[in-house]
């Protein structure tokens, strides 16, 4: 999960460059394509998907069409919101993922998760708020975060779903019958936006992105969380997301695009501290 979330945070740093010179939907149906196409391809050179894992394929659909609604709507959401402040307002699905936790698997979250949910939450937002305490007060949250927030929410979803639909079935497989899903939801939803972007014409940076969150962002990432939901709590799970922030910052700083204002930090710190309350045993 410490390397999910670094991989994570290098889609919002390149997304936000590439999300205003391609629809999301066709961008991401692509992006799901080639990560089926990566993780089919070590599923046949590890032995196959055996039989088993084709009983209840709905499953995968469920999983699929979660997991496609949270991307679209990040890189719609990144169209308008700078990369920080997105990953900011990734750092709530861990309170989300909690209740879902509980409503779905029963999972208990401890006074001290809790503790350290609301603070990781306070964080975000002050994040979110950029440091402004009277947006805060006048909760003037941008139209871009808005739109992500509720991808989040699916992702949410998504994370005890994992655990409460697989059967046995190994995180490369699972994985695998999640993103062709996936790729099927988002190319059905954005067939019009698939005919209309001019593939050819694309910006160097739009490949780029679709490279890295194809590769990094995708395929390596559904196999660590796979992994990972299958032997943590789903918000022990999503408590890495608080160091999303922080390796985002640092994208930006190695891509030139500055530091975050001084105040700003804090909010990253709290986040921080909500992950080391989260991680220690109970």
């Amino acid at each position: 999960m410490l390397l999910f979330s670094a991989l994570v945070a290098g889609s919002f740093s390149l997304g936000a460059q590439a999300a205003n010179e391609i629809a999301p939907a066709a961008l991401n149906a692509a992006r799901f394509w080639l990560a089926a196409c990566i993780i089919g391809a070590v599923v046949v050179a590890t032995g196959g998907a055996p039989r088993a894992a084709l009983r209840a394929p709905w499953r995968y659909a469920v999983l699929g069409v979660l997991f496609g609604i949270y991307f679209y709507l990040m890189f719609e959401g990144l169209k308008t919101a700078p990369p920080v402040s997105a990953a900011a307002v990734f750092t709530l699905t861990p309170v989300m993922a909690g209740a879902f936790g509980w409503v779905l698997l029963r999972q208990v979250t401890t006074p001290r998760m809790a503790l350290a949910l609301s603070i990781g939450a306070a964080g975000a937002l002050w994040v979110i708020f950029r440091a402004d305490w009277s947006a805060l007060m006048a909760f003037e949250v941008g139209r871009g975060e808005v739109i992500y927030f509720f991808g989040c929410v699916s992702h949410a979803i998504y994370t005890p779903m994992v655990r409460k639909l697989n059967r046995g079935e190994s995180p490369l497989v699972f994985t695998l019958g999640v993103l062709l899903a996936g790729a099927v939801f988002l190319t059905v939803f954005g067939w019009h936006d698939l005919l209309a972007t001019p593939w050819v014409a694309l910006p160097g940076i739009v490949w780029v992105t679709l490279i890295y969150i194809a590769i990094f962002a995708s395929a390596s990432t559904f196999v660590l969380l796979q992994f990972a939901t299958l032997r943590l709590p789903s918000a022990k799970v999503m408590a890495y997301t608080y160091l999303t922030p922080s390796w985002v910052i640092l994208w930006e700083v190695a891509m030139g695009n500055g530091v975050p204002g001084a105040l700003i930090w804090i909010g990253v710190g709290l986040t921080v501290l909500a992950l080391a309350l989260l991680l220690r045993e109970e």
